[in-house]
C-alpha cells in the first residue's frame, strides 16, 4: 500500500477508534495504545486489526444525559440547560465548556466527575454558587478562579476526577461577562479596595487621639 492510501486508512481507523471510545467501548488508556499503533502501522492489515473487536455503531451523536464524551473535537453547553445531579465528563484530545450561569441545577450538591487526557475542560459558574474541587493532576493544570461564597448556599458544584496532560479551569463570571471582562472587573475591584484601605488608614492616623 502506498503512503497516501496508508495515510487515508490511518485517518479512517483513528475516526473509528474515536467513535468507539465516545460510545464507551474502551477506556482512555486503551485509546492511547491503539492510536500509537495507528501511527506506526505499515499495512492495512495492522490497522484493521485494531478495530476487529468494535461493534458497529449506528449513531455518533453524544447524549449528554449523565455522561459526556469528547474525542478530537469540542462541545459547549451554554444557555439554559438541565444539569444532571451526577455528570461524568470524559475528554481526550478535545475541549468541553460547561457554562452553568443559565443552567438548571437541583438543590444541594451537583457532582461533576472529570477525566481529562490531553484536553481541556472549562466550567463557568454564576456568582453565589459554591464550588468544591477534589481533582488530581498528572502533568496537567487545575486552575480555580471562583468566588468564595458561604457554605450555606442552596447549590454547590463539586468537581472530582483527574487531569492527565491536560487542563481544567473553573471560574465565576457574571451573566454575559467574558473572561476578559471579569479580569478587568477584578482588577478594578482590587484597586478600589486598596484605595479604601489607604483612605481609612489616613483618616485613622490624622484623627486626634481622644481619651
Amino acid at each position: 500500500m502506498n503512503e497516501t492510501l496508508l495515510a487515508d486508512r490511518r485517518d479512517q481507523i483513528s475516526e473509528r477508534l474515536a467513535t468507539g471510545f465516545a460510545h464507551g467501548l474502551f477506556e482512555v488508556d486503551e485509546l492511547e495504545r491503539r492510536l500509537s499503533v495507528v501511527q506506526t502501522a505499515q499495512s492495512s492489515a495492522e490497522l484493521d486489526a485494531l478495530t476487529t473487536d468494535l461493534v458497529p455503531v449506528t449513531s455518533t451523536a453524544l447524549v449528554p444525559a449523565k455522561r459526556m464524551r469528547v474525542v478530537f473535537g469540542s462541545i459547549e453547553r451554554v444557555g439554559p440547560w438541565v444539569v444532571p445531579q451526577d455528570l461524568t465528563a470524559r475528554v481526550a484530545f478535545g475541549s468541553l465548556v460547561l457554562d452553568l450561569r443559565e443552567a438548571r441545577l437541583a438543590p444541594g450538591v451537583t457532582t461533576i466527575e472529570v477525566h481529562v487526557t490531553m484536553g481541556n475542560i472549562e466550567v463557568v459558574v454564576p456568582p453565589g454558587m459554591a464550588v468544591e474541587v477534589d481533582v488530581s493532576s498528572f502533568m496537567g493544570n487545575v486552575e480555580q478562579r471562583t468566588d468564595h461564597v458561604s457554605a450555606e448556599t442552596p447549590t454547590t458544584v463539586r468537581i472530582v476526577g483527574h487531569v492527565k496532560l491536560g487542563n481544567l479551569e473553573l471560574m465565576t463570571l457574571r451573566a454575559g461577562e467574558t473572561q476578559r471582562d471579569a479580569k478587568w472587573r477584578r482588577r478594578q475591584e482590587r484597586r478600589a479596595y486598596r484605595r479604601f484601605r489607604r483612605l481609612t488608614h489616613h483618616r485613622a492616623m490624622s484623627s486626634p487621639f481622644e481619651w
